[in-house]
């Protein structure tokens, strides 16, 4: 008597995939032309020798210290910019060099947060960074706008790295008089 919860083997098994490889016999011959091509290459390969590419970090040491380039002279003249493109972040006008920007402080906030904004002279954060990403409004900064720098960025006056085509949308359309 056979056992109810064995599962019984089929008789014939390769029957099965004989029956496949006459069905399908272009997904056969293409296996097997994989198959060539990758062993004619590997096959190929062991005579070459192996060559070095050279670093693209040139000659340094990767752990070793590398002396950083200064950074750029920030614009620190209080001129609110222009912005290129809407919802560009506001450029930040003045130093921000030594402001503390962590889990704890945010010396921005001591500045551009609403009641501080009239004793400052700051404009006051956008009403955007007080909601979460369900669009809930909180009674302060949502913990995802709470980092600054994340968005906005110092102004100075670094040459540009490649030549800019930026063109604004006003200007787009317009023949030159």
């Amino acid at each position: 008597m056979r056992d109810p919860g064995r599962r019984q083997r089929h008789p014939r098994r390769w029957g099965v995939f004989q029956r496949d490889f006459v069905r399908f016999p272009h997904l056969v011959a293409a296996a097997l032309a994989g198959i060539a091509v990758f062993s004619a290459g590997a096959l190929s390969q062991g005579d070459l020798a192996i060559t070095i590419v050279p670093r693209l970090t040139g000659d340094a040491d990767p752990m070793g210290d590398i002396k950083t380039p200064p950074l750029d002279h920030p614009i620190v003249d209080d001129v609110k910019r222009m912005r290129n493109y809407p919802e560009q972040p506001p450029i930040i006008p003045h130093s921000i060099d030594g402001y503390q920007l962590t889990l704890n402080t945010n010396r921005c906030l001591s500045c551009h947060k609403r009641e501080f904004t009239e004793g400052s002279g700051a404009p006051m954060i956008s009403v955007t960074h007080f909601m979460d990403r369900d669009g809930q409004v909180l009674s302060d900064v949502t913990p995802r706008r709470y980092f600054c720098t994340e968005c906005h960025v110092q102004q100075t006056d670094a040459r540009p790295l490649v030549r800019s085509m930026f063109r604004d949308a006003k200007d787009i359309g317009v023949t030159q008089q």
